[in-house]
């Protein structure tokens, strides 16, 4: 089954719908989800594949008697000289002003073709032995791979968290016109 289908399944099971905002599906999936549907997802630098997908659902009932996927599948983003192995990565922010002062900072000095600020979200974590429940801004930001550890410099230089979040997942498809945009509006 492809990745897509097998996150289409997952998304739209009854029991994700009516447990997780639209936000919360995302994160989860993003977050928690591709690593459990790909334990071994990793980028080739020089070819910008995703090797080694096994697709097996996180979210199985336990009514269900179907076992996980034992054959691996290899998903390879479609080869293009004007495209670069990109990246998705997620940052919180405690507001509106820093989020619009990080994503503006981060698209000037073109670490980032584009952020996208989502207002709104809530945030329950543990920190320093504590649960806290936080209103935050979730930065959804495209940039190339090769650019994550600058962009991780550059966050924690410019963000008042203590351990800011930052996440990175591959893009491992999409649109060729918006990857070939990704790659000319970022930094070698």
């Amino acid at each position: 089954m492809p990745l897509a289908a097998s996150l289409s399944t997952i998304a739209s099971s009854p029991t994700l719908r009516h447990r997780l905002p639209l936000v919360g599906t995302f994160c989860v999936l993003g977050t928690l989800g591709l690593s459990i549907l790909c334990p071994s997802l990793s980028l080739s630098s020089k070819t910008g594949s995703a090797h080694a997908l096994p697709l097996a659902p996180p979210f199985r009932s336990k009514f269900s008697s179907q076992t996980p996927a034992k054959s691996v599948h290899k998903i390879r983003m479609e080869a293009n000289s004007n495209t670069v192995p990109s990246i998705v990565v997620y940052v919180t922010v405690p507001n509106k002003e820093t989020g619009k002062k990080l994503a503006e900072g981060l698209v000037k000095e073109k670490l980032a073709a584009c952020v996208n600020r989502v207002p709104g979200i809530e945030s329950v974590y543990q920190w320093q032995g504590e649960v806290q429940t936080d209103s935050e801004e979730l930065l959804i930001i495209k940039t190339r791979e090769s650019l994550l550890e600058a962009l991780k410099e550059h966050v924690k230089a410019n963000h008042e968290y203590e351990v800011p979040e930052v996440i990175a997942m591959p893009i491992i498809g999409g649109s060729i016109p918006y990857l070939e945009w990704i790659k000319n509006s970022t930094r070698d």
